[in-house]
């Protein structure tokens, strides 16, 4: 059916038989060349020219266009190549009238075999059978001519009965061809299997990357989240800032505008009394009569203002309105001065190690450090620690077990309560015995700490006292071994930056903690914990 429907696809509208020569017009309809030249040349008379299929008119004779796709589909159609079942497929050689798959090819005869002519076929050594092949030639020795039955294994090649007997491959280690086939399929299972075990080597790698990445993305996430929120709260902080000090200004300026309007005021009161007694002298001066004017009261009164020794009311002519420039800043100060702070306190540095230990050769005797190395208690027996050339004997001391000489670190302490206690970073060089060896108390050590409820930040014997307004027990010491920076902090809300250091740094520098009373314990935190 599907046939028929293509055949009356493929008649002409006009002659009603298979396309002879099809050309399309502009709208589309196709016909027989000499079937829309003959209507075409009947509707010359007429002046105008139509589609017989539908009508479309044209003001001139239509260009007739040949539809090439429409003609090779005609010839395909009337002229259909013979097609046969398995093209690729390998015949049988003597097959002559219709194509017969074969089932083998022999080696000698160069032939493939049906079925059939396979039963007839010889059965003598030299007709070797293989699989259908149309290249029988590359089954068969280029020299001799012969089917490949062995393999050299010196040579790594097939060769034939000949080479191996008499050709060169004489005396060389031959097998036959299923049994070295097998022998290489065996390596080749083995390579196959090490391919394996790398390829699912590499999967697992990839999946590794793959999760470090992932986890590398979510930690850049949740950074950029912190730095986010930070900012957020620095702006914020800001805002506040600025809203304070506007509104400082602005209570000084109302303050100084009613101090000023109350002077007016008073100025305005003597300007107008100075006019009164202006208009008495002049009323005065004016008068014909002697007796008059001798008769007024004594006018020492109505002199100059300054002889009285100056204006009781307004102060003297010393006093001056305070200008725009006089606005006391102390408030204003103060808030830049947090601000300051703020700034100070958000100060970035990069991350803290990834563990501080305390080192158990360095501890004092009267120092217990905890197992996981972090944490010093200040006992009050002394315990029997060997002596060793590390070892701090004379003040209640530890160091770190990691140092810093470059780059820019922070870590954190917290102290379980208070007492008398310094922290802070040293050489490696430092005195191990007497004063000296004690951190704050040489060129060697920086230190902050507490002593009869009173900070301060040590450096060199030279003290320098903090704020009283200290209540956290938590602080941060941040190191920038380049820029020579030491600083300290106390981690309240918001940071507050208490003091930095600034030195040229010669040595390493080692954590070091001091704990001088009763069961104080001094806890080493990292960032992440």
């Amino acid at each position: 059916m599907a046939s028929a429907a293509l055949r009356d696809e493929l008649d002409c509208s006009i002659c009603l038989i298979t396309y002879t020569d099809p050309v399309m017009l502009r709208c589309g309809h196709n016909f027989c060349r000499v079937c829309i030249g003959r209507v075409l040349d009947t509707q010359d008379g007429a002046g105008v020219y139509s589609c017989p299929e539908c009508r479309e008119e044209y003001q001139e004779r239509p260009a007739l266009m040949r539809n090439i796709a429409l003609c090779n589909i005609v010839r395909n159609f009337l002229n259909p190549e013979p097609h046969h079942k398995g093209d690729t497929e390998i015949c049988c050689t003597y097959c002559i009238h219709s194509p017969v798959p074969a089932v083998k090819s022999c080696l000698h005869c160069e032939a493939s075999l049906c079925d059939e002519h396979l039963r007839a076929h010889s059965k003598s050594p030299e007709h070797v059978l293989s699989e259908p092949s149309t290249s029988l030639e590359k089954r068969k020795c280029s020299v001799h001519k012969e089917p490949l039955k062995y393999y050299c294994t010196k040579d790594a090649i097939c060769i034939c009965v000949s080479c191996s007997l008499a050709g060169e491959h004489r005396g060389h280690q031959v097998e036959i061809l299923k049994e070295a086939s097998e022998k290489k399929k065996k390596k080749l299972r083995n390579i196959f299997q090490k391919l394996m075990t790398k390829r699912e080597e590499t999967k697992e790698r990839v999946q590794s990357v793959e999760k470090h990445r992932r986890k590398a993305q979510e930690k850049a996430a949740g950074k950029a989240e912190r730095v986010t929120a930070l900012f957020t709260d620095i702006r914020r902080r800001l805002d506040d800032l600025e809203k304070r000090v506007l509104r400082e200004i602005s209570r000084q300026e109302k303050e100084e505008s009613l101090s000023l309007s109350a002077l007016i005021q008073q100025l305005e009161i003597k300007k107008d009394e100075l006019s009164r007694k202006m208009r008495h002298i002049e009323e005065l001066c004016n008068m014909a009569d002697p007796l008059t004017v001798l008769q007024e009261p004594d006018t020492g009164d109505l002199c100059d203002p300054e002889e009285k020794g100056g204006d009781e009311d307004t102060g003297g002519h010393e006093r001056q309105p305070h200008g725009v420039d006089d606005l006391d800043v102390a408030v204003i100060s103060d808030t830049f001065r947090t601000l300051c702070d703020i700034i100070s306190g958000i100060r970035i540095y990069g991350e803290g190690p990834a563990d501080i230990l305390l080192d158990v050769n360095t501890a004092n005797n009267y120092l217990l450090i905890s197992d996981n190395l972090k944490t010093a208690t200040r006992t009050r027996g002394k315990q029997n620690c060997p002596k060793t050339a590390k070892r701090l004997r004379d003040y209640s001391q530890v160091m770190s077990s990691r140092r810093f000489s470059s780059g820019r670190h922070y870590w954190d302490v917290e102290i379980s309560r208070s007492g008398w206690w310094r922290v802070g970073m040293c050489y490696p060089s430092i005195e191990r015995r007497g004063d000296q060896s004690r951190v704050g108390q040489n060129n060697k050590s920086w230190c902050m700490g507490r002593c009869n409820n009173q900070y301060s930040v040590i450096h060199d014997r030279k003290e320098i006292q903090l704020p009283d307004n200290i209540s956290s027990d938590r602080f941060r010491i941040c190191l920038d071994y380049e820029a020579g920076q030491l600083s300290f902090y106390e981690l309240c809300d918001p940071i507050r930056h208490l003091h930095t250091f600034t030195a040229t740094f010669t040595e390493p520098l080692y954590a070091m903690l001091w704990l001088n009373e009763g069961s104080l314990s001094i806890k080493i935190k990292n960032r992440f914990q």
